[in-house]
Parts: structure tokens; sequence; C-alpha cells
């Protein structure tokens, strides 16, 4: 998903809030300046009139709760859309409820507003400043879009009638920029590369099993969403969504849930989870590092190779990361793997290398490598969003180029401190089964999934691994 639409899906929310406490505050002063009309305003009770401080304060619970059931009714997604009408339709249902919820909040707690007439003003502008705000993002949207900021890619597969319907529709809609059409999949990496396609929509149905699966695998390699035409190909992968073209339905596939909405608040799960865990964690920081310098010369980390280049790993869309461990080797031994040490390699069937007694390790690096407690100066990685607490194993890049193609979809979100994997197995899980386990995850993400995995590690953690 492009960073525009997360931009404007998430800016939503702050506007929203804006326009609700705005709506009650302009409420408040026009009720205090209506003159009294009879069977409909009587003059105000200066006795029971709030403050404009305490009505505000009122005011953004109201806003919260209003929110809440916006979330709820799925007013916040991330894609663009520029169906203003369709939007409008969903903010009324939605603010209606969630007037009706006002009522009833006054019903039971029997805090009935000063002033009917002020409650009704604040309704009404409310749904009303709602729509203004989302009106006004649609116009910066749309300016945006004509500029050519924020355009998908669209390429198709297939030169037939059903390309020539869908293209007609979407020639007209700002969203997109169609870059070409394309009937043999042979072509598509290239253009892909050398067109910047950010979608892929597939309308030919002569497409064989074996061509479909290496289009599947080239969007996942590339990050390209993929939609097809229904029953084109047969739908492997639970995440997906339909919609409609003109008269054309389209099957969209998500390579994995953390699209959107979940990538937001997984970000934000782990932003918060590691800024809590360095500082509960902060004693052992301390622990460890004394214990190091005590037990070997070297510095406290490892961070660089033994030619003195950065430490790197692979992470999200194949891109380099500082990485950050505690030192558990003496220094000046890391290349060892690939020279003294190789024959000792006990993972020659991956392209991962594990060094079966490794005379490289210190007193104490047996001990934090035991417990993983050298991993967590990844921590700091996850805080500045190179990483993410749960994800696939990071890998280093000599190893990531021996990849096949199908192994590069794990390369879809940020590696993490720790994964099914790691839970399943750590270091000893033969290669391919590491990669079916990271699949399934990225495949099947939840919030409760890296709850049940955060949970499983600290467990895993405490019994302790050998090497």
């Amino acid at each position: 998903m492009k960073r525009f639409e997360i931009f404007f899906g998430l800016i939503k929310i702050p506007i929203d809030i804006i326009m609700t406490i705005s709506a009650f505050f302009v409420a408040y002063n026009l009720r205090l300046i209506t003159e009294p009309i009879k069977g409909i305003a009587k003059p105000i009770d200066y006795t029971v009139l709030p403050t404009l401080e305490a009505y505000l304060r009122f005011s953004s619970f109201l806003a919260a709760a209003l929110i809440l059931i916006f979330i709820f009714g799925r007013l916040y997604t991330l894609r663009t859309t520029l169906k203003f009408t369709t939007e409008s339709k969903k903010v009324f249902i939605f603010w209606f409820i969630w007037a009706a919820f006002c009522v009833t909040y006054f019903f039971f707690t029997r805090t009935f507003p000063f002033s009917r007439l002020a409650i009704l003003y604040s309704w009404t502008l409310t749904f009303l400043f709602i729509i203004l705000g989302r009106g006004i993002i649609k116009v910066i949207q749309l300016i945006l879009l004509k500029n050519g900021i924020g355009k998908r890619n669209l390429l198709f597969i297939g030169q037939n009638e059903i390309t020539d319907e869908i293209s007609k529709k979407l020639k007209k809609d700002a969203r997109y920029k169609i870059v070409g059409v394309i009937e043999n999949p042979s072509q598509l990496q290239y253009t892909i590369q050398h067109k910047k396609v950010d979608e892929i929509i597939q309308t030919d149905s002569k497409i064989n099993a074996k061509e479909n699966e290496e289009i599947l695998q080239l969007c996942d390699l590339n990050h390209v969403s993929y939609k097809f035409v229904p029953e084109l190909i047969d739908v492997r992968r639970s995440n997906i969504s339909i919609s409609v073209i003109g008269r054309i339905p389209i099957i969209s596939i998500k390579p994995t849930p953390l699209e959107g909405w979940g990538r937001v608040i997984k970000r934000c799960i782990d932003f918060f989870g590691s800024l809590v865990l360095l500082i509960i964690l902060s004693p052992v920081f301390i622990i460890t590092a004394i214990a190091i310098k005590l037990d070997s010369k070297g510095p406290i980390f490892f961070t660089k190779k033994d030619n003195g280049e950065r430490v790197k790993r692979v992470g999200q869309f194949g891109e380099l990361l500082n990485f950050y461990k505690f030192r558990s080797m003496y220094p000046k031994t890391d290349s060892m793997r690939y020279k003294e040490l190789s024959a000792n390699n006990t993972r020659k069937d991956s392209p991962l290398v594990k060094i079966k007694n490794d005379p490289r390790v210190t007193k104490v690096g047996i001990f934090i490598r035991r417990y993983s407690i050298d991993e967590l100066p990844q921590l700091f990685s996850v805080l500045v969003g190179d990483m993410s607490l749960v994800g696939p194993r990071p890998h280093l890049p000599e190893e990531v180029e021996k990849y096949e193609k199908s192994h590069k979809f794990v390369l879809t979100i940020k590696p993490g401190i720790t994964g099914i994997s790691q839970i399943s197995g750590r270091s000893d899980l033969p290669f391919e089964e590491e990669i079916k386990l990271d699949r399934y995850y990225i495949e099947n993400w939840s919030i409760l999934f890296d709850i049940k995995i955060l949970l499983k590690t600290v467990f895993v953690v405490l019994k302790g691994h050998r090497e």
C-alpha cells in the first residue's frame, strides 16, 4: 500500500476529532446568541449553564465515542476511494448510531444537557463539519492525484474485451495510471521493474497453472498488488477482497493482512512494546555489558565485521539494515565461518550457516546465547522501525543471495526479534520448514497471533537453548 493512501487514511481520524469538537464549540456559542422562540427555544437558565471548558471536555468524550463507532463502521479504510457520495452515506448511518448512543448515555446517566437546542445544534453541526472535513481531504487528494502524486501504476495481463472495458472505466479514475497491457507473462518481470508497477489485473484465462504461479511469485517478490477476474485461476489464499469495476467483478489477493490498518497497528505495538521493554530490561543491558568487558577484550556490541564493514541484515523488501547484538564471540573471528570452520557447518543443505561446537564463542557468549540475551539490542531496531517484535528471522545478505525465488516471500514484512520459526525449533529448524512457517505467519497475521508468539517466546527463552 502506498504511503499516500496510508497518510490520507490516518489523517481522517484527527480531522474527525477536530471537526466534532469544533461543532460543539460553534453550537455552544450559537445557542448563547439564539433568541427565545416560543415552543422551541426557552431563555437560557444561566444557573445550569456549563462553562465552555467543561462543555468542550464533554464534547471530547463524545468525539472519542464517535471515532470508535466510525472504526467499527470501517470509515477509516486506507485504500483511496473517490466515491464521496458513498462515504457520505456511511458517515450519516454511523453518525446516526452515535446520536442514538448520546441519547442512551443521557438517559442512563440522567446528566441532561443544559439546552436541548444546544445538543440539537451539536449533532447537526457535527455531521456537517465531518462531511466538510472529509470533503476537503477528498479535494486535496484529487488535486494531488491529477498532478500525478499518489497514482497507482496499473498493468493488465491479457488483451481482450474485459481489459478494454475495465480500461475505459479506469481511465476516468484519477487514482490509476495504466502503464501497459501484456499478453505474455515472460514480459512481466521486465515490465514491473521498468514501469514501476504498483498493481496488476489479470484478465487472461488461458494462462496455465505454472505461469499463474510465476505471476503470483513475481508479485510477491516485487510487492505488487495482484487482482484477477473471478474463475480465471484457482484461489489458493484466504486474504482476498472483491470489488466491481463496471459490471466486472474483480478479486484482489493480498499477500498478508499486514496491509493498511494491520501495518499501522503492528507498528504501534512495536514502538510502545520495544520502548517499555528497553526500560524494563535496562538492568539486564548494564549487567550484560559489564560481563562482556570482564570476560574478554573487544567491544560490547557486535556491529562490525572482521574487515571493519558495518554488520548488516536483510530487512523488508530486501533493504539492508544495521544490525545490533551483544558480542558473544572473540573479536575478529566472524569470517572464520566461511574459512577454517566451514567444515563444521551443520546447515549445508540450506543458505544458512551454523557452526557446531563453535570455538569462537566466549564463556559469557555461551550464556547470553542460551537465553537469547545477545538478541536484546535489536529492540533499538524495533524502536526506530527497521525491525518488528515478531516476524521472520533477519538473515545475512550473503545468505539471502542464495535464496530461491519462492524463499524471498518472507521479505514482504519486517524481520522480527522473535517469530513462529524461532519458537518452533530456533536454529535447529530445517530451512525449508522455517520458510513454510514464516509464510504461514505472513499470510495469517493477527494481533492475537503476535501475542501468542510473544508469550511462547518468554517460555522458550527461560527454558534456554544449548548450541
